[in-house]
């Protein structure tokens, strides 16, 4: 079944730094989960994960909350892949069509995002526009190898809905999307998602399989 969910306007989101922005939405914004394994047999393990969702003006914010195995984080420059690592992810399109953005940080707040046509035909987005999307991530260390054991990271952005190729003074009713868990290059890869994929293997570049985001 699609999911949905509902995103508040919090216009205090505003006016405050970002790393006050993740204690406001704890109390304010809507929390999910991202629980589905749609390839359990191939991939059974599940971290943790969930993720506070509002908004401000101009902004989209997430909160991000992780706790499990492993932890990478070798991508330390924006454009570059990220999936390997320890990562969240998340994926829009606007209603009516079915082209996508991809926006995917690993722990420590490097983005990786495209606009796709499919998921072999992207164009990256600028350098202005990956600096315009603010990060705050509860690991304050640059890149590192994998780290075994148990571990707890939080993430906090906010992504400019310019950036998403919507007008924030005359915002849609509803876009699609989906939200992701993923570490491919560690000792524990899984493939979690928000809204389920009914696909045989794991793919995350599927804009049918999106659920609904309304927006407040």
């Amino acid at each position: 079944m699609t999911k949905k969910l509902t995103v508040p306007f919090l216009p205090a989101l505003d006016g405050v730094a970002l790393p006050e922005a993740g204690a406001l939405m704890e109390s304010e914004a809507v929390r999910e989960s991202i629980d589905i394994l749609n390839w359990r047999a191939a991939f059974p393990y599940k971290p943790l994960v969930a993720f506070d969702i509002a908004r401000g003006a101009a902004d989209v914010y997430l909160h991000y909350f992780v706790r499990g195995l492993s932890l990478r984080a070798t991508a330390d420059r924006d454009g570059i892949f990220v999936h390997e690592d320890s990562c969240v992810e998340f994926f829009m399109r606007r209603d009516g069509e079915m082209n996508y953005i991809n926006f995917e940080f690993n722990c420590i707040g490097t983005c990786y995002a495209c606009r796709h046509t499919s998921r072999e035909a992207g164009i990256p987005l600028t350098a202005e526009e990956f600096r315009s999307i603010r990060r705050h991530a509860s690991l304050r260390s640059g890149a590192f190898a994998e780290k075994r054991g148990l571990h707890a990271w939080e993430l906090t952005v906010a992504i400019p809905f310019r950036v998403m190729g919507l007008d924030p003074g005359n915002l849609p009713e509803r876009i699609f999307g989906n939200f992701y868990k993923c570490a491919d290059g560690t000792d524990h890869p899984h493939y979690v998602t928000w809204s389920p994929i009914d696909l045989p293997e794991p793919n995350y570049h599927c804009p049918s399989f999106f659920g609904e985001i309304r927006l407040r």
